[in-house]
């Protein structure tokens, strides 16, 4: 059977390198993409490579930039415009496969493995790809070519900018495995301290470890982070223009200030959550498992979920568990920095379902058609007309609209 031949291909500090591209100049200066210090969104997306130079970091606050590097200019980001060049670099990979498999904006798959006979070797075809894409739109890409979808990305890591590492079966033992374990795919900062504490640093110290060992200590998320570490990862580039079933829906938003009690992140959940719902509807989804995230301000994550008796899409059902889930959870000793909700457990609104004899059906769906009721109104004439009385109280955290605004997240690997 032929070998497989993929490629990872990423654009070079995406945000910021197309901001360099439309305006020369920001190249000779200190700049990265962020939010408005003095509305919301208050991060850094993405820096270029002067802003780099004084360990600027990509989700911290501006605040936290500036005082790293006072001169540092910030560009609003300018979602049209990076989907637009985005797309115009995914066409040049589009040219020699239709397997094309977006990882985000700035990130993709690309399966060569039945082109190599019409334009040459992965290697060859990665070239032409990085030259293409600098000629034609301007831009830099790293890539990584190998034989599976994680050993790509893995190289297209590797050097930056403008980097092209090929990891085949005869070198990955000495490409990847000095890696530090947290550089493989699905090694968060979670799982990373706990395979430190069992004396795991690299991934060939994982790699080298028994399969049943790691499965009995992580589950199957350790058997499949074996299987990735000794390059045995099978999964398919899927089609370009392919559309995975939805397996969530969520919204998350770095607030102006810090959170610093229940009554402040109440305030932001309802926005959230009435976005959330509102999205599901439109969609014709429905679901049962309700999560919040949190990141505090020392940039550490928390997580909560809850399933429910009855999938939904009704914002005031979605919003008691929330509100239950942060009241039992977090005690704001520490203030948030950003927060986020997300429904999964996806349904068709229209499927079969259950009926909870603890609730009445027909209240449920007087409120569902009262939600449907404030969507048409926002529709017509703007998120802000209809707006619920507690969120008055702190426009400063409220005054934002998360249903149309652009919020870009990696998809998700599966």
């Amino acid at each position: 059977m032929q070998e497989r031949v993929i490629l990872h291909s990423d654009i070079n500090h995406c945000y910021a390198q197309i901001e360099e591209m439309r305006h020369p100049e920001l190249r000779k200066i200190p700049m990265a993409v962020g939010g408005h210090e003095e509305a919301r969104h208050g991060i850094i997306l993405a820096k270029n490579d002067m802003a780099k130079a004084y360990h600027i970091k990509t989700g911290e606050s501006l605040r936290e930039a500036y005082a790293k590097c006072p001169q540092l200019k910030i560009i609003h980001p300018d979602y049209e415009a990076y989907m637009y060049y985005t797309e115009q670099v995914k066409d040049i990979y589009r040219a020699y496969t239709d397997k094309v498999e977006s990882f985000g904006l700035d990130e993709a798959w690309i399966d060569l493995t039945q082109s190599i006979s019409l334009f040459g070797s992965g290697k060859a075809i990665a070239q032409e790809i990085q030259k293409r894409v600098w000629q034609e739109i301007g831009l830099s890409v790293s890539i990584g070519v190998s034989y599976n979808k994680i050993f790509a990305k893995l190289g297209s890591d590797m050097q930056k900018p403008m980097g092209l590492v090929e990891i085949r079966k005869d070198n990955y033992q000495t490409l990847v495995w000095p890696l530090p374990v947290e550089d493989l795919f699905y090694v968060g900062r979670a799982t990373k301290k706990k395979l430190r504490y069992y004396g795991i640093d690299t991934i060939g110290d994982l790699a080298n470890l028994s399969k049943g060992w790691m499965k009995d200590h992580f589950g199957k998320m350790g058997e499949l982070i074996w299987w990735f570490a000794n390059g045995e990862d099978i999964s398919e580039v899927a089609l370009s223009g392919a559309k995975e079933p939805v397996k969530s829906v969520g919204n998350a938003i770095t607030a102006p200030r810090d959170i610093n009690t229940f009554e402040e992140a109440k305030i932001i959940y309802y926005v959230l959550v009435e976005s959330v719902a509102s999205r599901m509807r439109d969609s014709g989804l429905r679901g049962n498992v309700i999560s919040i995230s949190l990141r505090n301000k020392e940039l550490s994550w928390f997580s909560r979920q809850r399933k429910i008796m009855q999938a939904t899409n009704i914002a005031q059902e979605i919003m008691l568990v929330v509100l239950q889930l942060l009241k039992e959870n977090y005690t704001f000793e520490q203030p948030l920095r950003t927060i986020g909700v997300s429904v999964s457990g996806i349904e068709d609104d229209q499927a079969l379902t259950q009926l909870n004899l603890f609730t009445s059906e027909e209240e449920r769906q007087r409120q569902k058609q009262l939600e449907i009721s404030i969507d048409q109104i926002r529709n017509r004439f703007g998120f802000a007309k209809v707006r619920r009385c507690v969120t008055l109280l702190t426009p400063d955290l409220s005054e934002f609209n998360p249903k149309e605004e652009h919020v870009i997240h990696p998809v998700s690997f599966f």
